[in-house]
């Protein structure tokens, strides 16, 4: 009988072991059931994150691609060639502009024509390619208005001058300017179409030299010796040439910009600086001029054109000319 109720009671404890068993065995199911669907759920909301940043990344680098390529498009890339007609007077500083501007602009290229007011304004007139012309005095450019080539609004009188009477370093002359020009053993004179040759014979008419009834460009280079008492000229294409001809010892004296005569002051001394009650107000326009076929010309040499002009025209470029002893005329 003891045995018989021991057997039984330890087949109690059996079946309470198991019960207890399975118990736990469903709580540990159960808990690992949800800790995992957390986990899942957990994931995907981590790929949902990951999935909406990289589109969010994606279309800010599809928006930067699209901001640089408008700024492509928008920006002007396109090779632009100007060609400049300058006077010979303004050479020197336009060599330094034109290195500036390039710089600044690699893909616009600035090709300097330079020579006499006169032979630019033919030039022109004869359809040679000319974006922007900038002249020794006013009369080229009045002419190129008169014929409705300079583009309306773009003229600007920027600059003045003055004439000076020049000679070599050393020379020993006894000219001391236009009163006694005639002194000298030769004398080199830009011809009446260039500016400087004009306002010398201006100068000549107003001291009483010249017949002043006379229009000065008309006045040949033959009748200027003349009225000198027959002193032998070397008549010069532009005032550039009138320049190395006296620095170089050729003639005795001529009559040149002070601009230029500074340019080489090393070798040239000046005489005389004549007053402008003489000569007139020496004044150097500059204007775009308007192409004979519209249609020849793109949008983009008009702009670039329209651009030069704002920059030669600016504070910046007016230091450079006054380096080179120009005078601001604004």
């Amino acid at each position: 009988m003891k045995k018989l109720t021991a057997l039984l009671m330890a087949l109690c404890m059996v079946l309470a072991l198991t019960a207890c068993g399975s118990t736990t065995e469903d709580a540990s199911d159960t808990t690992d059931d949800t800790s995992a669907t957390e986990t899942e759920d957990a994931a995907e909301e981590a790929e949902d994150v990951d999935a909406a940043e990289t589109e969010e990344a994606d279309a800010e680098e599809a928006g930067d691609t699209d901001a640089e390529e408008e700024t492509e498009d928008t920006s002007s890339d396109v090779e632009v060639t100007l060609n400049v007609f300058i006077a010979a007077s303004l050479n020197n500083a336009f060599e330094e502009l034109k290195a500036n501007y390039e710089a600044e602009h690699p893909n616009v290229t600035i090709t300097l024509n330079a020579a006499s007011s006169g032979t630019l304004l033919t030039q022109i007139q004869e359809g040679y390619d000319c974006d922007i012309f900038f002249s020794a005095s006013t009369k080229e450019i009045d002419q190129l208005e008169e014929e409705g080539r300079i583009v309306d609004g773009t003229r600007t009188d920027l600059l003045k001058n003055e004439v000076v009477v020049i000679t070599w370093q050393g020379s020993g002359t006894t000219v001391t300017g236009l009163d006694n020009l005639g002194e000298a053993a030769s004398i080199a004179l830009a011809d009446g179409s260039v500016p400087v040759g004009r306002y010398t014979r201006t100068a000549l008419q107003a001291s009483g030299v010249l017949d002043s009834s006379l229009t000065a460009s008309d006045i040949t280079t033959a009748e200027v010796s003349e009225a000198l008492g027959g002193v032998e000229i070397n008549e010069c294409a532009n005032v550039s040439a009138v320049l190395q001809a006296v620095a170089e010892g050729s003639n005795e004296v001529g009559t040149v910009y002070y601009s230029d005569a500074y340019s080489e002051i090393d070798r040239i001394e000046i005489l005389e600086h004549v007053s402008t009650d003489l000569t007139g107000n020496i004044i150097y326009p500059v204007a775009q001029i308007a192409p004979l076929d519209e249609s020849a010309v793109s949008e983009e040499q008009t702009a670039a054109a329209e651009e030069f002009l704002t920059y030669i025209t600016s504070d910046e470029a007016m230091e450079v000319f006054t380096t080179y002893m120009f005078l601001d005329n604004r």
